[in-house]
């Protein structure tokens, strides 16, 4: 672990000296990537000129699951968002480049072409959390203002492990980035909107599944003292971490797995 974070913290390091030699280019690109994410919001701010409430919540309550889980999303988009390129990797085969460097290639891959424009999303993100923080009503107590950050850091380390994930399922399908973004990209959409706005059978799916609900969704309702979903007991929005946890384990493990089953383009 030490040799990888030694090797991803060189590579992405490179990648922002490159980036910074043009430092008006990455002024524009990262506040595009800022307004084009906003975008988001900005349909959620036209609902609610329509409306009063979405699913039984209000608009700050709304920007206080939005600025969670896209401030979560874009740390780990930030981080290890070049995954998605490995299907391309592995059909030209230039993924054996990786494979004969003195360096893990999980670090590498997730590393490569380190984009920092994407500070742009988390900095959208944060916004309208702070945004929220100021106008949710909300009684703080020290376990729910400590809450707030443990989600943040428990958030984007599951979607990091979504990310190694479908990088590991690219392995096997090498042209199955667009899956891998419908749990990603697509997940990151879905928690910006209340649960009592979706069927209970999604809800129970990626509770209990794919456990994007510990991203924002259970943590949250503790914070804005709303009943669980699926009448869960109270504790489980102190889970996340313990989840996050084991979701790094499993894509850990079908990360490994995915690289051992790689035989190259064979030409």
């Amino acid at each position: 672990m030490r040799e990888g974070l030694r090797a991803y913290r060189l590579i992405t390091a490179m990648w922002i000296r490159s980036t910074m030699a043009y430092r008006a280019s990455f002024v524009m690109n990262t506040f595009g990537n800022l307004v084009a994410t906003a975008l988001d919001f900005v349909a959620i701010l036209l609902m609610f000129s329509r409306v009063d409430v979405l699913g039984g919540y209000r608009l700050p309550e709304v920007a206080f699951l939005y600025g969670l889980s896209a401030t979560a999303f874009g740390l780990a988009d930030l981080a290890i968002g070049s995954m998605d390129r490995l299907g391309r990797r592995v059909r030209d085969g230039t993924l054996d480049t990786l494979l004969v460097r003195p360096a893990p290639v999980l670090a590498q891959v997730a590393a490569d072409r380190f984009g920092l424009r994407r500070l742009g999303r988390v900095t959208q993100g944060a916004g309208v959390l702070g945004y929220a923080l100021c106008a949710v009503d909300v009684t703080w107590t020290p376990l729910k203002v400590v809450l707030v950050p443990l989600t943040l850091l428990s958030g984007g380390l599951i979607f990091c492990a979504l990310f190694v994930a479908g990088a590991a399922f690219q392995f096997v399908a090498q042209d199955a980035s667009e899956v891998q973004n419908s749990f990603t990209y697509g997940g990151q959409t879905l928690l910006q909107y209340p649960p009592t706005v979706f069927a209970k059978e999604l809800v129970r799916g990626v509770t209990f599944v794919l456990p994007l609900a510990f991203v924002n969704w259970l943590p949250a309702l503790y914070v804005l003292g709303r009943p669980y979903p699926l009448h869960l007991p109270a504790w489980v929005a102190f889970a996340p971490p313990l989840v996050a946890a084991g979701c790094c384990a499993a894509s850990g493990l079908a990360w490994r797995a995915g690289l051992r089953s790689y035989r190259s383009t064979g030409s």
